[in-house]
């Protein structure tokens, strides 16, 4: 799946057949804080999963540590332990 960094907007974009999905970020001192995810109703779980690994593969290439601070992506942490290596020392979901 590819990913569009908007910088100007601050966040991460995807078109999908039914709308835009987007996650808004914001960095700070080598850390990637997801603040907010956007979605229509009808977007399928496993394309928001499938986008949320693409984010998660780009924090780590470019040694990024990763802060959920939305709901929806501290689940997507929970669901998949293989990332919990990319949260910051002290954070625990």
């Amino acid at each position: 799946m590819e990913i569009k960094d908007n910088e100007l907007l601050r966040q991460f974009e995807n078109q999908t057949e039914n709308g835009l999905l987007t996650v808004e970020y914001s960095l700070q001192e080598r850390k990637l804080f997801l603040t907010k995810l956007n979605h229509t109703e009808k977007e399928d779980p496993e394309t928001i999963d499938a986008f949320l690994k693409a984010i998660m593969n780009n924090a780590e290439e470019k040694r990024l540590r990763v802060v959920p601070t939305h709901p929806k992506i501290a689940s997507f942490f929970r669901k998949n332990p293989v990332y919990k290596e990319l949260l910051p020392p002290g954070i625990k979901i």
